[in-house]
């Protein structure tokens, strides 16, 4: 069943330090896709899935990244003093947010159906989270290992399957782990210690767009 109502967070709290000196001044998010930031075509896609409720995380260059996203009906949770991980900003953020949640990263580059739909669809109410997953080979800017083995829509540590930065979670027992600051992968490694812990493929094409290189070549790529 469709979650109604769900919100998204976006995840733009990083250094991006993969960026090297493109983000000595500009929030990774901020810096330009086929002349557009990055975190617009985040917007774009959440637009299209219909959301409404949107959250960012931010702290590195807060002041260059929360007035862009206020002005485009954001709420900004800024991290301050210290940056909290993704898990640890997803905990911080909860109290905003549906549950389940949508969660994305924006340093990714989709062509095919919309990525925040397509989990949605594929939703369960016995899930307690749902991660949208493209095989290594499929994987644009990533190398093996992969990350999880998918089996019916079970996931695992280790295999062939990448996580392209998007999910559908609850966020209720969060609390789990004890830490302020932890990665969502401590949250996943909970989850699937229950069997909890699930997966879907993205069926169109994806790329990893966290380095200098990346980027520098998703603009040089032709328009598709």
């Amino acid at each position: 069943m469709i979650p109604a109502n769900v919100s998204l967070m976006i995840f733009a709290a990083g250094f991006g330090t993969r960026m090297g000196d493109l983000t000595k001044e500009t929030p990774k998010p901020m810096l330009s896709l086929r002349g557009q930031p990055m975190i617009d075509h985040s917007l774009k896609i959440a637009k299209s899935a219909g959301l409404e409720t949107i959250l960012a995380n931010t702290h590195h260059l807060h002041a260059n990244i929360a007035p862009h996203l206020k002005s485009h009906g954001v709420e900004v949770l800024h991290e301050t003093p210290n940056i909290l991980d993704t898990g640890g900003g997803l905990k911080a953020a909860r109290n905003r947010l549906t549950s389940p949640t949508l969660t994305l990263n924006p340093d990714c580059d989709w062509t095919g159906p919309n990525p925040l739909t397509h989990l949605l669809n594929h939703w369960q109410d016995d899930m307690q989270a749902l991660l949208l997953l493209v095989p290594i080979g499929r994987a644009e800017n990533r190398s093996p290992p992969g990350d999880f083995t998918l089996s019916g829509t079970q996931l695992k540590r280790g295999g062939n399957m990448i996580y392209t930065g998007a999910q559908l979670v609850r966020t209720g027992r969060l609390d789990a782990i004890k830490d302020r600051v932890f990665s969502l992968n401590a949250y996943w490694d909970h989850l699937a210690t229950s069997g909890d812990l699930h997966g879907t493929i993205y069926p169109g094409h994806w790329a990893d767009i966290g380095t200098k290189q990346s980027l520098i070549r998703a603009n040089e790529a032709p328009d598709v």
